[in-house]
């Protein structure tokens, strides 16, 4: 296919060895791309990508920014940062700031409970937030402008009505990575940016830009959260690598790495296995391990090619309804094709 062409041409290229390209060696080996490349971004259906970067076992075989967009840009990662907000959850854990995933949350979250609280509210736990089976009414899609624009979004979601049990079906909802959020500021007693600057920061690269909070000053977790390509691609590297940076100091613990992964529910919209903020299927023959946004803001994790690959795009419009996110399902196939070829 075209996007393969494309692909094989960009890996035949120098580029850096091991750590990721900068600006300038980027521009270095895009010089004299083959037109097609270009043909490729350029297709309608594709207007959107802003930026591909991939990189294969710590090394950057591919980046490249596209109408006129850079990978090192901020851009809104959107429900992306879902995992992000997993990975702090993992950390608080190793930390003894949580006792695990079969916590219940009522006892922490106390103070915004309902004053007449259903008493399934007492069976929640951690990890019905982290696979979204919380049995609550979600607070995404249409119902996701009056979440916040209510006055407590904590309290709020957690006075929504029960529309399955503990632990059911999947129901998508950032108000449950949001609370995620809200327990790791209560029992930290920080901020949840604060906490990532300084769980996250050992990561070469990584860095959280703008994020939006809500009216108690709580960051919201698993939305409107800005990063660049190249920061989250050293954010994909770090679970690439069982939680180690390339230095190898263990950031977050190998085993929550595999928890996360694990199937415990399938997405009613895509069919998709959906883990601890993480979703899974298969890409291109190989079992792939990915981050999505709205807009197709993708972090993929191809454990047996050692592969991770970031594409950011424009997120003003959705990228499930339109077919814009098998679109990009289908360029990971590309290069995950190429990848082998090489």
């Amino acid at each position: 296919m075209l996007r393969v062409l494309s692909f094989l041409l960009l890996f035949s290229l120098p580029l850096a060895a091991t750590a990721p390209a900068t600006a300038q060696s980027v521009a270095r080996a895009s010089t004299g791309l083959d037109p097609r490349l270009d043909q490729a971004a350029d297709d309608p259906a594709m207007r959107p990508l802003k930026v591909v970067i991939v990189a294969r076992g710590g090394r950057v075989l591919a980046e490249r920014g596209f109408h006129g967009h850079s990978p090192a840009e901020s851009t809104n990662i959107k429900s992306a940062s879902k995992s992000i907000i997993s990975a702090l959850v993992g950390i608080a854990i190793d930390k003894d700031l949580l006792k695990g995933p079969d916590q219940k949350i009522a006892s922490i979250l106390k103070a915004d409970l309902p004053e007449s609280p259903d008493p399934r509210l007492n069976d929640i736990t951690i990890g019905n937030l982290l696979s979204m089976q919380t049995g609550l009414d979600r607070m995404s899609g249409p119902n996701y402008g009056r979440w916040v624009s209510s006055r407590n979004w904590v309290r709020f979601a957690l006075s929504q009505p029960f529309v399955d049990q503990p632990g059911g079906e999947m129901l998508y909802s950032t108000a449950s990575t949001h609370l995620l959020s809200a327990i790791l500021t209560k029992v930290s007693r920080r901020s949840t940016l604060a906490l990532a600057q300084e769980w996250l920061g050992p990561v070469d690269g990584f860095r959280i830009g703008a994020w939006e909070r809500d009216p108690q000053g709580i960051y919201l977790g698993g939305n409107q959260m800005a990063m660049s390509a190249r920061s989250l691609l050293a954010f994909g590297e770090l679970y690439r690598n069982s939680g180690k940076t390339a230095e190898g100091r263990q950031v977050i613990p190998a085993d929550w790495i595999s928890q996360s992964w694990q199937h415990r529910t399938n997405s009613r919209f895509s069919g998709d296995e959906y883990g601890y903020g993480w979703f899974t299927r298969q890409i291109g023959g190989e079992q792939v391990h990915f981050a999505w946004g709205y807009g197709g803001q993708m972090l993929y994790i191809v454990p047996s090619l050692d592969l991770t690959v970031v594409m950011t795009s424009e997120e003003s419009g959705p990228s499930a309804r339109n077919g814009y996110r098998d679109l990009l399902h289908g360029l990971l196939a590309d290069i995950i094709g190429a990848v082998r070829a090489a």
